[in-house]
């Protein structure tokens, strides 16, 4: 069944503040802050909307500052984004500065469901060194999939998007849908983590592009220097295949189901996006319908002949 839904990704600038200023008096500023920005996309409706790293932090802090006011903070913006997700229906994955009853601090992202409840939590695995020394920051140690009604996110946090083993960890797992919060953009490293894990990408950065990025690591929408916020809707019944051996397949299933079934090809790279676009049909009916063998099969079976017909 095709799996349609509203992603909205929100990149503000980080706002200034008076530093000397009460401590609830920035963090009442920022709440009517957050508020203005969903305004932007909630008409949509989106089923999910991500906000950038660190959302609620203040540029001009002090790093003692910045701790005084989280402190001072507590959970009551991230229970605004909670009151939003379940007035609106809707899931927000809201990135912040968390303390731990231990008194140690984490860089999370807190996935809200439509509730309002946090069903899931990533912890930043890869902290830029500073964030340690200076902010007094752990670095997570789990790359854990979040399960949503439409499907399994991965979080990244900003300089996680440079480090291997977190993306095997969640390409292992196979997620639907790769949540980036962030301060960096990631280039090319964006699509490269959407084309690796076979998953929809969808970034939010401050005070750049947000991005929703398809399986084959190609840009299907973007927010502009102009409005810093993107949505858009994505289908995540998909699946990557190669062309060899699937070409005539492919012309088959089309012949059959017409607009039912949308392949995507973005030259160069050898394999194609299938999506299924039908109710009561899903992509993987239509892989098994056509025999259609799927790009990590092929690369594994390439892998076997290579074993067993290598020189001595």
């Amino acid at each position: 069944m095709a799996k349609k839904i509203t992603l909205s990704a929100l990149g503000p600038r980080p706002l200034a503040g008076e530093p000397s200023r009460p401590h609830q008096q920035a963090v009442d500023e920022m709440i009517r802050h957050w508020k203005a920005q969903f305004e932007q996309v909630l008409p949509d409706r989106p089923d999910l909307i991500v906000v950038p790293e660190a959302c609620d932090r203040y540029a001009n802090h002090s790093v003692e500052q910045r701790l005084q006011y989280y402190r001072t903070r507590g959970d009551q913006i991230r229970d605004v984004f909670a009151s939003t997700a379940r007035e609106q229906h809707c899931y927000i994955a809201y990135s912040a500065a968390r303390e731990l009853p231990d008194g140690t601090w984490r860089n999370s992202t807190q996935i809200l469901d439509r509730a309002g409840n946090v069903a899931g939590i990533y912890n930043k695995n890869h902290l830029v060194v500073e964030e340690t020394t200076k902010g007094g920051m752990l670095c997570g140690k789990a790359a854990r999939l979040v399960q949503t009604d439409f499907g399994s996110l991965a979080c990244a946090i900003c300089f996680d998007l440079n480090f291997a083993p977190v993306r095997a960890a969640y390409k292992a797992q196979r997620p639907d849908l790769i949540v980036f919060c962030s301060m960096y953009h990631g280039g090319l490293m964006q699509s490269v983590w959407a084309y690796d894990c076979r998953a929809h990408f969808v970034g939010a950065v401050a005070g750049t592009e947000c991005t929703v990025i398809d399986p084959l690591g190609e840009k299907v929408a973007h927010s502009t220097n102009y409005v810093a916020a993107v949505t858009t809707q994505v289908n995540l019944d998909c699946t990557l295949a190669h062309l060899d051996y699937n070409t005539g397949k492919f012309r088959a299933m089309k012949q059959k189901y017409g607009r039912g079934v949308t392949i995507s090809d973005p030259g160069h790279l050898g394999c194609v996006l299938v999506t299924n676009e039908m109710d009561g049909l899903t992509v993987r009916d239509l892989v098994a319908e056509f025999g259609i063998e799927l790009l990590d099969d092929y690369w594994a079976r390439a892998l076997q002949h290579r074993a067993e017909n290598t020189e001595p």
